[in-house]
């Protein structure tokens, strides 16, 4: 037992290992320059392991794509499990640890917004929703119990909202800066009538945030 558990481990480390060297790569070559050759000899492993842990580079994308997915909805979930923080406030900052500030993930986000990769775009974006609409539609629950809120179907906004937000904060966007703000403003407008909320306590909120 403790020999077979030992080399669970063991596989759990590699592809952690190989996972980390494709990051570097991914962002220092660029996803389309970096290849398969190029990891084997980073790691120093043998093309039958790596084709042990994944059948590709894509394949290595998408692992990468669900280990950053895991790193932001355990981030989140620390802020909306901190109760002393107003609900109003703990909304938008579990909404704001959802943003991607790294290279890597920078690089990994500019990959799935590429035509082709549309369906690796679609995972992404479900397995996220997936995993981070329960945990804020508490904090709704909370904010419906305390008067703050007033909304009569929790899930279904809360996806709404993180798909309006997602589309909002996307980088892509070619655009002037008046207009970037008017979107924001927008944005916190109209967030603040999906959650039946105050006029002006979201906007409050992401203020103290990012004063």
């Amino acid at each position: 037992m403790d020999k077979k558990q030992r080399v669970v481990k063991e596989a759990a480390e590699r592809r952690n290992e190989i996972l980390d060297v494709a990051e570097e790569l991914f962002v220092s070559k660029g996803y389309d320059k970096a290849s398969t050759n190029d990891i084997l000899e980073r790691v120093g492993i043998a093309r039958g392991t790596l084709y042990y842990h994944f059948s590709s580079k894509e394949d290595i994308l998408n692992a990468i794509i669900d280990r950053i997915n895991s790193s932001l909805i355990s981030r989140a979930s620390t802020i909306a499990a901190d109760t002393s923080i107003p609900v109003i406030d703990r909304i938008v900052m579990t909404i704001a640890a959802l943003n991607v500030d790294t290279d890597i993930g920078h690089e990994i986000i500019d990959q799935v917004h590429k035509p082709q990769n549309a369906l690796m775009h679609q995972k992404m974006l479900h397995n996220l929703i997936e995993g981070i609409v329960p945990i804020i539609v508490r904090i709704v629950e909370e904010g419906n119990e305390q008067g703050i809120f007033h909304i009569k179907y929790p899930a279904e906004t809360v996806e709404m909202l993180i798909l309006y937000s997602g589309t909002v904060f996307d980088d892509d966007y070619d655009e002037s800066e008046e207009r970037s703000a008017n979107r924001i403003k927008a944005f916190l407008h109209n967030t603040e009538l999906l959650l039946g909320a105050k006029e002006g306590s979201v906007q409050q909120a992401m203020s103290k945030l990012f004063k």
